[in-house]
């Protein structure tokens, strides 16, 4: 039996902007996306702490160092820059595999997005 489990967590992050105009994705810094195990075009899930909005879409990445959390698209009609969201994708394993995994959160400084 294969289940789907929580790979990787970045931990209340700013939105530093919303592109309305752009096809879609999130984008996110490289170093937050390489510390959190994040890889381009991944699926990701993003909750927004301020209004309880969900929403799945993919990481592209943004410029190292810049703290860059951009939703894109459509989903930028679900946060504003200044909200706190959560960013977590999953991965389907074996049972027996998902119970010693142990995923990658990390918990960036919600203030500048980068890690401390």
């Amino acid at each position: 039996m294969n289940i789907e489990i929580l790979k990787s967590k970045i931990h209340r992050v700013t939105v530093t902007e919303a592109n309305l105009d752009y096809i879609g994705s999130i984008t996110i810094d490289v170093a937050l996306m390489e510390a959190a195990n994040i890889i381009p075009n991944e699926k990701v899930q993003v909750v927004n702490v301020n209004n309880g909005e969900r929403l799945d879409t993919y990481a592209i990445k943004g410029e190292r160092g810049s703290g860059c959390i951009c939703l894109n698209g459509p989903a930028a009609r679900k946060a504003l820059p200044g909200d706190i969201v959560v960013i977590m994708s999953y991965a389907t394993m074996d049972f027996e595999e998902a119970k010693s995994f142990t995923p990658t959160v990390i918990f960036p400084d919600t203030k500048t997005n980068q890690l401390t």
